[in-house]
């Protein structure tokens, strides 16, 4: 059957898709569907970000600051691999320096 919609935009795309419903009065109506969302990624790994909603980028905004972020370091952001490995990576990296300095002193005496 045929409807019409209901906003504005009268071209079928991607934000403007519906579907047909029949009310309780036995009309047709349209309803819109939502855009899906992408969960939020680690850019370093690419794996969904855990304890994260899935929303569109807006809807963000509205959610309260525990339910936006992980409580750790780079919560939100990185994945707890990703935040391990940067850890680890920095600890290396002060112990090679020490060795370093370990060895130079050793050659000066």
């Amino acid at each position: 059957t045929r409807v019409t919609y209901r906003r504005r935009k009268s071209y079928n795309t991607r934000s403007n898709r519906i579907r047909k419903v029949k009310t309780p009065g036995s009309r047709i109506t349209v309803q819109y569907y939502r855009k899906n969302s992408n969960a939020r990624k680690c850019p370093i790994t690419g794996q969904q970000l855990t304890g994260i909603p899935v929303l569109r980028p807006y809807q963000y905004k509205f959610l309260k600051r525990r339910e936006r972020t992980v409580s750790r370091a780079y919560g939100g952001n990185l994945s707890g691999l990703a935040v391990r490995d940067k850890i680890i990576r920095a600890f290396l990296i002060e112990e090679v320096k020490i060795v370093k300095r370990v060895m130079a002193q050793k050659t000066k005496q």
